[in-house]
């Protein structure tokens, strides 16, 4: 079992920047592939980014590529999401998730943005970006 606990989301500005974290307990992840999905109200639930269960290989929604940055410090057990440029319709509640299979490279990028894919959710985190 993996649990995962999101943090650093709040209230912020268009423009400004946020770093979100999701620190996992119960095993160590950094064999697991991590992932990062959000959902505003009225919406599904979209992908924003994953990265790799080997490695540093990361995944971004087309729509976030630039702006937003998955990474792992698997030392401390933790995934991170920097999110830079914000923009009101950034406002979502941002959910980390975990993956215990092993996608090859080849099927990797169609894996990560499947919500079905994952196996343990965190409970999310709010971000709020408004003038």
């Amino acid at each position: 079992q993996v649990q995962l606990l999101e943090s650093g989301g709040g209230f912020v500005q268009p423009g400004d920047s946020l770093t979100l974290s999701c620190v996992a307990s119960g095993r160590s992840i950094s064999d697991l592939g991590m992932g990062w999905f959000r959902q505003a109200p009225g919406k599904e639930r979209e992908f924003v980014a994953a990265i790799r269960w080997n490695g540093g290989i990361t995944y971004y929604s087309e729509s976030f590529k630039g702006r937003f940055t998955v990474s792992r410090g698997n030392s401390n057990n933790t995934v991170y999401l920097r999110l830079r440029n914000l923009r009101p319709e950034d406002t979502a509640t941002y959910y980390c998730a975990a993956d215990r299979s092993r996608p090859t490279y080849q099927t990797s990028a169609a894996h990560y943005p499947d919500a079905m894919s994952y196996d343990y959710w965190g409970q999310g985190t709010q971000v709020t970006v408004s003038s």
